[in-house]
């Protein structure tokens, strides 16, 4: 099985591909805070650009875009929203004060010596077993992983804005190069000059085949699937994967990856179970320890049946990690090989989906009808 490396969950959702136009204006009318970080929409008939979730008056379709960053709208010449403060995104996923000011101060001292677990809880008014707790209600991680994540994520991100490894290193606080040679599979993996060429070396090859919900593609490396997406157009669905991967060599080969794709077909039909070790589906997709353990909960849930997200937090063991459930399901990159769109909301409404709230009921519709039959 391929190591999936640690990566910050509350980050992890600005660098995935945008959500479709129609998933994203159904979003907005909903303010659904799950899209939050997802997407940006700005309105041209104000200037201004907001986050999914804003509760100013809903703007007509005509005069909307959506964006994946708050750097895209502002180069578009829009203005930060003053009411959701859409850079801001970080504290609007849902974290109680403690959590999202304990972020804060460990991100502060990162560079440095960063505080004691017991320190920060005093500073938020909590005992430092009860912080940890929130961390893995509210974040799907410990204090600690968290602050290894958030390590890893500012040593990538030197390095892509063009700082030696020596720099990289010690200003995300590492305090040995050895530390990041060792772990370079797991914290970026290839080797850091590698990565700081922009990924010079890393390859993906995709392609694209129609079926009842759309059109699919499917991108691998030489380990295995690395994406599933589902769309209405191979041009949208090409630039997601390029969004998601833009340091990687991709190419187009439709012959090498024919096997691989009727694998995914084949349980698109309910030909075959869903199953994360499968031999005939290996992964290359990074995620946490936490969302590996939802993703594979979500592939034990039976075809055509849904789960709740504190269903799904409670079978994993964390019965107070619900939000946490619910940002990995937005964030799996694997559409029907890891089933998504069997997890619902609380009352057991369909929530948001990644590749369109239409097409997940569409998805367990049909999962319900092959299982009467």
């Amino acid at each position: 099985m391929t190591q999936h490396p640690l990566s910050l969950p509350t980050l992890a959702l600005a660098t995935h591909t945008l959500p479709d136009p129609d998933t994203c204006w159904q979003a907005l009318l909903r303010r659904d805070r799950a899209f939050n970080g997802r997407f940006w929409f700005s309105v041209r008939s104000t200037g201004v650009y907001c986050l999914p979730s804003c509760a100013a008056r809903q703007p007509l379709r005509h005069n909307v875009d959506f964006h994946a960053s708050p750097d895209g709208a502002e180069a578009a010449g829009f203005r930060a929203c003053k009411r959701c403060k859409p850079r801001d995104w970080r504290a609007d996923l849902g974290l109680s004060q403690p959590v999202a000011r304990a972020c804060a101060l460990f991100d502060s001292t990162l560079a440095d010596t960063p505080p004691s677990l017991a320190a920060v809880a005093r500073k938020v008014g909590l005992s430092s077993g009860a912080l940890s707790k929130r961390f893995v209600a509210e974040l799907g991680v410990n204090p600690r992983d968290w602050l290894v994540a958030r390590k890893r994520q500012r040593f990538r991100k030197a390095l892509r804005g063009g700082e030696t490894v020596a720099d990289a290193l010690y200003g995300a606080g590492y305090g040995s190069p050895s530390r990041v040679y060792e772990s370079s599979d797991r914290t970026l993996g290839m080797t850091p000059a590698t990565y700081a060429k922009g990924g010079a070396g890393a390859h993906i090859d995709y392609t694209t085949v129609d079926s009842d919900y759309g059109r699919v593609l499917v991108a691998a490396t030489h380990k295995g699937i690395a994406a599933v997406f589902l769309g209405d157009s191979d041009r949208a669905l090409e630039k997601s994967l390029h969004n998601d991967f833009p340091a990687a060599e991709i190419a187009r080969n439709d012959r090498t990856l024919g096997p691989r794709v009727k694998s995914v077909l084949a349980r698109l039909y309910g030909r075959k179970p869903t199953a994360l070790d499968a031999a005939d589906v290996p992964f290359d997709i990074v995620g946490t320890a936490f969302q590996w353990k939802v993703w594979k909960a979500l592939t034990e849930i039976p075809a055509g049946q849904t789960r709740t997200y504190g269903e799904i937090a409670r079978r994993i063991g964390e019965p107070k990690a619900a939000r946490a459930v619910g940002r990995a399901c937005a964030t799996n990159q694997a559409a029907v090989v890891i089933p998504c769109h069997r997890a619902v909301g609380a009352s057991g409404a369909l929530t948001g989906y990644r590749w369109g709230v239409a097409r997940k009921e569409r998805l367990l519709a049909e999962e319900r009808r092959r299982s009467n039959t």
